[in-house]
């Protein structure tokens, strides 16, 4: 809760904590914009499910901007022509967000 409190006096509109098992289905149906999920479980299982190919891992809090594909490296099928680029493209795809975002911030 002191983050969730902190941001609000920033002025950015944060709920409060929500339960992991319910908060990405209503992510899906337009509840919130972003989840922040403070275990790797708990964030990359429903992930992977929701939308394998297109999920977006993005560290926060880094002076620099990091964006990278949610599957992992797929080891077991690199160099067989099998590996899809759409999460690639959409890691790319929200770097340019972010930086459009910080533009206009400043």
């Amino acid at each position: 809760m002191p983050a969730v409190i902190a941001a609000r006096a920033r002025g950015l509109d944060v709920s409060d904590p929500q339960p992991p098992d319910t908060v990405f289905l209503r992510a899906t149906r337009g509840a919130y914009d972003i989840i922040v999920a403070m275990y790797h479980d708990q964030g990359h299982i429903p992930m992977k499910l929701l939308a394998f190919d297109e999920g977006v891992n993005v560290s926060l809090g880094l002076p620099i901007i990091r964006t990278s594909v949610d599957h992992g490296t797929a080891f077991d099928i690199a160099g067989t022509g099998q590996a899809r680029e759409t999460s690639l493209i959409a890691a790319i795809d929200v770097a340019l967000q972010m930086v459009a975002a910080r533009r206009e911030g400043q």
